[in-house]
């Protein structure tokens, strides 16, 4: 498995340290708002980086912070009467609300920022007792950027061509303007806390490196986010490492590349700001994760709404498929000998598996992947029409569950029953009034009331016909003529 590490700017085999296991930490948000959809992507491409990992095998520990003390937050609750705990308790539960309906898996470990204190603290007195770190009369605590000879190494960003000032602040207690702050004296009003240089917060660069080194230990396999956080952030973090322990903070750094929207920067100010709620309350999460996997995560990413509404269809295209596939299997005559057209089904299973982590392993090219997936769409689609009625149960079940195996590792879900779990029992009492039918099972009333609907259309029967597809539209369902014969599904 080939994986592209944004320090040596070459794709190099992921070697996990621990052989078998992965330890990996994604930076998360600042909590003082919702997320916006270039956050989100972030967010996506790291799930499923991890999925794929776990796909494979390997025990993934993955942890990802919440940022609940900063500037932002502060700033959030004196414009809103609010506390910065408030602000932060609110937003950070709108963030994993707004997660799981993206279908991204919760972190095993969470850590929050104003509980890792302790953790933050012990690190600067190891950084000023190493004379990497100073304290300043204000109550400021300053890493020593020049103390660190390996400063530059992730970015490739040299000191010296740089413009003093440039990305970080400048004031008169600095020994250098390129010193941050691991720890800032309080101000009236803001969050503190106790410490050996007086009451204040932590500074922004300071709690990931800490949080990473108490929970998983350093360096770890794989650090991710945004590529925007290359400079200064992460190159503050793995500073702090190699000063305080020694050591690497990972040895795989990986970054997503910026999203735009209609080719333009996402800002305010032109209009083109979207959270990921606002369009997750329009759209299905399937179909926001379909259009951003449909970009390499170091490529910029183009979204727009117009491409999003193309995706929604795709996604239908899949969800259809992997129904008419479980539909066709439990209605199949043929569970003997297959024949030419189910070996070549076959074929095309194993050959979609293969080219997906073919595409998977080289960088985690969901790209690839995806045209995988969709590669093995069109070979059912073909067999289940050509095949009529003469399908194999086997195939199609296989086929089946393959598909739902590959859309997993992109987060995917797809329906694994195609029976009475996804039909309504209401559809007996239809069934019973319009079709005769005397039975229990919402899966034999559906049939009973397509065959009903077909004879009443046959016969020119308009009102049956019309009673029967009102009734089963008023039930949230469909009908879907296949090549098969109708059949009938929850609308998504």
């Amino acid at each position: 498995m080939l994986v592209y590490n944004t320090q040596t700017h070459k794709k190099e085999e992921l070697v996990p340290i621990e052989p078998g296991k992965i330890r990996m930490y994604v930076c998360g948000p600042t909590v003082y708002d919702q997320i916006h959809i270039g956050n989100a992507r972030t967010f996506l491409a790291f799930d499923v980086i991890r999925r794929y990992l776990m796909y494979k095998g390997y025990q993934v520990t993955f942890a990802q912070n919440l940022t609940d003390v900063d500037d932002k937050i502060i700033n959030r609750a004196n414009e809103t009467g609010r506390t910065a705990a408030e602000v932060a308790e609110e937003c950070s539960n709108a963030f994993i609300e707004q997660m799981h309906r993206f279908g991204v898996l919760d972190p095993d470990i969470r850590p929050r920022a104003t509980h890792e204190i302790e953790a933050m603290q012990e690190m600067i007195v190891r950084l000023i007792d190493a004379g990497h770190a100073y304290p300043v009369p204000s109550g400021d605590v300053y890493f020593s950027v020049r103390s660190d000879t390996s400063y530059g190494i992730l970015s490739g960003r040299d000191l010296d061509q740089m413009r003093a000032g440039e990305r970080v602040g400048v004031n008169d207690e600095k020994r250098d303007p390129f010193d941050f702050a691991l720890w800032k004296a309080a101000k009236p009003g803001e969050p503190s806390w106790p410490s050996p240089w007086g009451d204040g917060r932590p500074g922004w660069h300071t709690e990931c490196c800490a949080m990473i080194h108490r929970y998983l230990g350093t360096p770890i396999d794989i650090h991710g986010g945004g590529a925007d956080l290359v400079f200064p952030h992460h190159e503050n973090e793995t500073a702090q490492a190699m000063c305080a322990w020694d050591t690497a903070l990972a040895n795989t750094w990986m970054h997503t590349g910026m999203l735009r929207v209609d080719g333009e920067k996402m800002s305010k100010s032109l209009g083109n700001f979207y959270t990921l709620k606002e369009v997750l309350d329009k759209y299905p999460a399937g179909a926001v994760r379909l259009l951003m996997l449909q970009t390499h995560y170091r490529a910029p990413l183009d979204f727009s709404f117009e491409r999003l509404e193309g995706v929604a269809g795709t996604l239908e295209r899949l969800q259809t498929c992997a129904r008419n596939l479980r539909w066709a299997a439990e209605r199949s005559p043929q569970d003997g000998e297959l024949n030419d057209a189910d070996r070549a089904l076959g074929r095309a299973i194993d050959a979609a598996r293969e080219e997906f982590c073919g595409q998977m392993d080289d960088d985690f090219n969901t790209a690839g992947g995806l045209a995988a997936i969709f590669s093995l769409v069109t070979a059912c689609n073909t067999y289940l029409a050509e095949a009529a009625d003469d399908t194999s149960t086997a195939v199609c079940l296989r086929a089946a569950d393959m598909l739902g195996e590959l859309a997993a590792v992109m987060g995917i879900e797809l329906s694994r029953s195609a029976g009475d779990d996804d039909l309504p029992v209401a559809l007996v009492d239809l069934a019973r009034e319009h079709a005769g039918y005397e039975g229990d099972s919402a899966s034999d009333a559906a049939d009973a009331l397509l065959a009903a609907r077909q004879e009443a259309r046959a016969a020119k029967n308009w009102g049956v016909a019309d009673a029967i597809r009102d009734g089963i539209t008023v039930l949230g369902l469909v009908v879907e003529d296949t090549a098969a014969g109708a059949r009938l599904h929850r609308k998504e």
